[in-house]
């Protein structure tokens, strides 16, 4: 795995770090292709029940690296990056059957801003700093933005914050929210962690249940939702994790899952 994205797996949890600093984790080739494989990893490995998606330095992710995507420009290829990049990225982190965190420690913009909507809990630094940008480059959404955003905060904000491109603090973006957790910058490393880890102690079987029923519902009927809940939930409840938990009710103690 290149060192522009960090990949580590421990007791259940892996931790995926974006790992370009100095460039405010902007993501050049290199970076993408690394992210892309490392949630895919993830989302294919059993012994992985939970992600950890953050960044170093004081950004999260600031999208797409220009300086690299002129170049790509004069070549014709730039725009391959979202079918080759950016689309199974954010696929990676929607469709892996396991909860993924995003701990947003500082400037998220364009395909950040996308990869951290993608995530099902986005813990966020009181210092954090959000914008979609793309309009101000003269560019459509990507990384699923055009789908995730408009359901957060509806349609007419999210056009509105489309057009009209503007960093948003992060206690604007917990107010539209954006946000699942806004906590102290100094506490962000440590909360994020602390989410992920209970994430990856839980219920997998039920988590990975949770995902599928929100996005099939997203586009579907009532009643053809009412139809994917009874599908996913027979398959919750015949999980061993299910019997944990009620044997773990009747004997009032804490259940301690297994993942299956």
């Amino acid at each position: 795995m290149a060192d522009t994205v960090l990949y580590e797996v421990s007791d259940g949890l892996a931790t995926v770090t974006i790992n370009r600093p100095d460039a405010m984790n902007a993501m050049n080739t290199e970076a993408k292709v690394a992210l892309r494989d490392a949630l895919e990893a993830a989302g294919a490995d059993p012994a992985v029940r939970a992600v950890l998606l953050t960044a170093t330095g004081r950004a999260f992710c600031v999208g797409q690296d220009l300086k690299e995507h002129v170049e790509s420009l004069a070549g014709g290829e730039a725009m391959r990056t979202v079918r080759e990049h950016y689309n199974p990225i954010v696929r990676a982190i929607t469709g892996m059957p396991k909860p993924v965190v995003a701990g947003v420690n500082g400037v998220a913009a364009g395909a950040g801003f996308g990869f951290a909507l993608a995530a099902d809990h986005r813990v966020v630094a009181d210092t954090a700093t959000f914008n979609t940008s793309f309009a101000g480059v003269a560019l459509t959404a990507d990384s699923g933005m055009s789908w995730t955003l408009p359901r957060l905060v509806g349609p007419s904000r999210a056009a509105d914050l489309m057009l009209f491109p503007r960093t948003l603090s992060a206690r604007e973006a917990y107010d539209l929210g954006l946000v699942s957790r806004l906590v102290p910058a100094a506490e962000l490393a440590a909360e994020a962690l602390a989410a992920a880890r209970a994430l990856a102690e839980g219920p997998t079987v039920a988590y990975a249940a949770i995902k599928a029923s929100m996005a099939y519902g997203a586009g579907h009927t009532l009643a053809e939702t009412l139809e994917k809940e009874d599908e996913l939930q027979t398959r919750a409840g015949a999980s061993e994790d299910h019997r944990i938990a009620v044997d773990a009710f009747l004997a009032k103690r804490r259940p301690q899952y297994v993942g299956r």
